[in-house]
């Protein structure tokens, strides 16, 4: 299982590196937040599917999951959730001043 999710994250750090080389601002953003998506699979995968208990008083188990990478994947998306969203309306307001979302075209802008 832990194979399967490491080719998947392969896959999404692959088009992610994609769309933040792209000149569309959209796309960059969008590239961003699939490359933290790809982090937080490396991150469950590095933590391990045992499938052991979970911790809950009164049990008699010895072996329990890891709550720590489960805690660090649900911090890392609100951030990215933020920032993302942060990114979007920055990106709007750009593209209300300019009339483009060109990388290369923003370049040579000066607001007059």
């Amino acid at each position: 299982m832990e194979t399967f999710i490491i080719i998947v994250a392969g896959i999404l750090v692959t088009s992610a590196t994609y769309l933040l080389l792209s000149k569309n601002i959209i796309r960059i953003i969008l590239g961003t937040s699939v490359l933290t998506h790809a982090v937080h699979l490396l991150i469950l995968a590095m933590g391990g599917f045992e499938g052991a208990n979970v911790p809950i008083i009164g049990e008699e188990t010895a072996s329990y999951v890891d709550a720590l990478p489960q805690a660090l994947i649900l911090t890392s998306i609100v951030i990215n959730f933020a920032v993302a969203a942060f990114f979007l309306v920055l990106a709007y307001q750009l593209y209300n001043r300019t009339n483009t979302d060109d990388i290369s075209k923003l370049r040579r802008y000066y607001h007059e």
